[in-house]
C-alpha cells in the first residue's frame, strides 16, 4: 500500500514568501496532479477521488492548497493567478516522470497555464483532465459585475458575491482581477501539447457550457474529449461523476 507524505514548499522570497502545503502519494508514473478550484481545498471530494484512484491504480498523486487556501499559509487577499501558479509550478517540480494534470474550474485556467509552460520547455503533460474549467475567469468576472460591486472595488479593493455553495461569500480583490489580465488564454491557439478532456455540467451556472465550447475552439492541435453531462452542476461531485473523472484519467494511462 502506498503512503502519502505531508510537506511544505516555501514560494517566494521576502515579504513574497508563503509556506504550500502538500500531499504526495508515493507511486509510479504517469502521476496525478491535482489542482484546486478558487476557494477549494486538496482534502474535497474531487481531490480525494483522485487521490483514492492513485492509490488503487499504484499511481504516484501529488495535491496542494494555494496560498490563502486549506492549510497552506499566506493570505487569501493577496491571491493572484500570478502568484498560484507561481505556486502550481514550485510544487509541480516536485513530481516524477509524466504527469496527468487534473483541474477544476479555476483550476482548470491553472492547468492550461502550466501545460503551456511545459509544452514551451518540451516536456508536455502527459495529459489534462478539465472540470468546468473557468478559462480566463478573472474578464468574466469583471464582465458580470454589477454597478455596486464596480463601486466596492474601487473604493475598498474588493467586493463580495454570495456563494451559491453555502460557504460564505466570495471576495474578488482588484488586485486579482488585474493580475487576472496577464495569463488571459482566448484570442489565440491554445498549445497544451497533450490530449485533453473536458467535463462540463450542463446546468452549471459559473462556468456554463457555452464558456467550456469556446475552449474547444481554441485548442486546434491536440486530440479534444468533450463531455458533456446534461443534469451536472459547477462542481460535478456526484458519485456519477467521480466515475466520469475516473474514466476520464483512466483513458489517459
Amino acid at each position: 500500500m502506498s503512503s502519502i507524505l505531508a510537506s511544505r514548499v516555501t514560494v517566494g522570497q521576502g515579504a513574497e514568501a508563503r509556506d504550500i502545503a502538500v500531499e504526495q502519494r508515493t507511486g509510479a508514473a504517469p502521476g496525478l496532479f491535482w489542482l484546486n478550484g478558487f476557494r477549494s481545498v486538496m482534502s474535497g471530494a474531487k481531490a480525494m477521488h483522485l487521490d483514492a484512484l492513485g492509490a488503487q491504480k499504484g499511481l504516484e498523486v501529488t495535491r496542494f492548497d494555494y496560498s490563502g487556501h486549506g492549510q497552506s499559509g499566506g493570505a487569501f487577499d493577496a491571491g493572484t493567478i500570478s502568484r498560484w501558479l507561481e505556486e502550481t509550478e514550485a510544487v509541480f517540480e516536485r513530481t516524477h516522470g509524466p504527469q496527468i494534470a487534473c483541474g477544476s474550474s479555476m483550476g482548470g485556467w491553472l492547468a492550461l497555464l502550466l501545460a503551456r509552460r511545459q509544452c514551451r520547455k518540451g516536456m508536455p503533460l502527459k495529459g489534462l483532465v478539465l472540470i468546468a474549467p473557468a478559462t480566463d475567469a478573472t474578464s468574466r468576472i469583471a464582465a458580470r459585475m454589477t454597478a455596486e460591486q464596480k463601486a466596492g472595488l474601487e473604493a475598498l479593493g474588493y467586493f463580495e458575491r454570495d456563494s451559491a455553495y453555502g460557504d460564505g461569500p466570495y471576495r474578488y480583490t482588484r488586485r486579482l482581477i488585474e493580475d487576472g489580465a496577464q495569463h488571459l488564454l482566448f484570442g489565440s491557439v491554445i498549445e497544451t501539447g497533450c490530449p485533453v478532456h473536458i467535463l462540463q455540467g450542463g446546468r452549471d451556472p459559473d462556468v456554463p457550457p457555452e464558456h467550456a465550447q469556446k475552449l474547444l475552439t481554441h485548442i486546434l492541435h491536440d486530440p479534444v474529449t468533450y463531455t458533456l453531462i446534461p443534469d451536472g452542476d459547477h462542481r460535478l461531485s456526484r458519485e456519477e461523476d467521480l466515475a466520469r473523472l475516473s474514466a476520464a484519467v483512466l483513458a489517459m494511462l
